[in-house]
């Protein structure tokens, strides 16, 4: 599963840093361009959700194959588009499917257990992250040659089709799976007890047969079923862990909304400096996912004191970078920031998981997708305002939307810490 999340995220980011370039040279205002790229973003919205919830009806196995598929088709329509019209219409089925990546991390939770799940999530992350870095300089180089757009999203088809064959080819019968874990054992490298994957097995068992059952259920049943859940979470007591999401998704996106005009204006420096920072920032962020383990054990499993921590030194780097004088601040604050954001994105979804149980994985993180993507539409216009009154305006925000999560944290405290306590019911 870590192969196929780097491919993904590989060919993903050689294509997307190149769209705005080519939807203007089929000769697209810069406003059909937003709202294009405003549509894709409110179908990621909605059927984030819904993408979710299907994985847990049908299985991750079909429902992961038919995303990937589906993705592949929306970015081969891509490399056919010679029109605005073609453009806008390959963007549908990525829209609305392009959920590979939340239904692989749903797979994931089903799989391991609980005590190592940050670990294992973490690692998920890093292997997706190394993806996000090596994927513009390759997408950068083949847009040089003849046809180089067309070529590049041809290029990403065929990863998502590659990924279909390696997740077609992954041992879903339970017992392959017993199996291949047996062989780990005999090597050493099982982390897990014997009860536990024991456990696991019998959990993944029953989940494959519900899950088989489903698949072949008419769609109408299979709806209803996904509005039942999507009620059920909407209905049970998970608001403040998606505030507290939403809350700091927002305060990081405005720290990096106008990074280079703001280190432009302040400093005198470069955009081209800017994009190196970050792309510093992004490297350090997968040894961030690699360094998860050892911070659990520190913390002895406990995911809330880590995300507490977390959100609290994310909030404080932001002040620093709002409040530096020089640049050096700047690069400290991004150093640190890197390790505290990644973590912190990975804790919240194992609290997300861990209170709202496993039975509902996929729900759970296409919610949380959702309240993602409503940060991502927020943000911007959040920014605008802000930088309206100081370059210093965004980030400043940002450390207050932290503040106004760590308070909601510590509010709810007695919750987090008794864990499970307020888990799904299973319809």
């Amino acid at each position: 599963l870590f192969l196929p999340s780097f491919q993904d995220l590989f060919g993903v980011s050689m294509v997307v840093p190149l769209m705005n370039l080519h939807i203007k040279s089929l000769g697209a205002s810069h406003t059909v361009a937003g709202i294009i790229g405003s549509l894709y973003g409110i179908m990621q919205l909605f059927s984030s959700t819904f993408v979710g919830c299907w994985s847990d009806i049908v299985g991750r196995r079909y429902s992961l194959l038919a995303c990937i598929l589906l993705s592949a088709l929306g970015y081969f329509l891509l490399g056919t588009s010679t029109t605005v019209f073609l453009f806008a219409i390959s963007r549908v089925p990525v829209g609305i499917f392009k959920h590979t990546l939340s239904i692989s991390k749903a797979l994931l939770s089903d799989l391991v257990s609980e005590r190592d799940r940050p670990l294992v999530m973490g690692r998920f992350n890093a292997a997706s992250s190394v993806g996000f870095i090596l994927g513009p300089v390759v997408g950068g180089y083949l847009t040089e040659l003849e046809d180089g757009f067309y070529q590049t999203s041809f290029i990403c088809a065929s990863i998502f089709l590659l990924n279909a064959g390696l997740v077609w080819m992954l041992p879903w019968s339970e017992e392959n799976t017993g199996n291949r874990e047996k062989q780990q054992g005999n090597k050493g490298t099982d982390s897990f007890s014997a009860k536990a994957n024991r456990d696991l097995h019998s959990k993944s068992a029953a989940n494959g047969a519900v899950a088989s059952d489903s698949l072949f259920q008419s769609p109408w049943v299979q709806v209803a079923t996904v509005l039942k859940r999507i009620k059920g979470i909407a209905c049970s007591d998970l608001w403040d862990i998606f505030l507290v999401r939403l809350l700091m998704s927002v305060a990081i996106l405005l720290y990096y909304s106008n990074f280079s005009l703001a280190l432009d204006e302040r400093f005198g420096v470069k955009p081209l400096f800017a994009g190196y920072l970050m792309s510093y920032s992004s490297a350090l962020g997968v040894l961030a996912g690699c360094l998860l383990g050892p911070i659990t054990r520190l913390y002895q499993h406990n995911t809330y004191r880590i995300l507490l921590h977390s959100s609290t030194f994310t909030c404080t780097l932001i002040l620093l970078y709002s409040s530096a004088l020089s640049i050096w601040m700047v690069i400290l604050s991004s150093t640190f920031l890197a390790f505290s954001t990644t973590i912190g994105r990975t804790c919240i979804i194992d609290l997300e998981l861990t209170i709202g149980g496993n039975e509902a994985s996929g729900t759970l993180l296409g919610v949380g997708q959702s309240v993602t993507s409503v940060g991502r539409i927020v943000a911007p216009l959040l920014s605008g305002i802000a930088q309206e009154f100081s370059p210093c305006g965004p980030p400043s925000l940002g450390v207050g939307l932290a503040l106004v999560a760590i308070l909601i944290m510590n509010a709810n405290k007695q919750k987090y810490c008794s864990r499970g306590n307020v888990k799904l019911k299973n319809p």
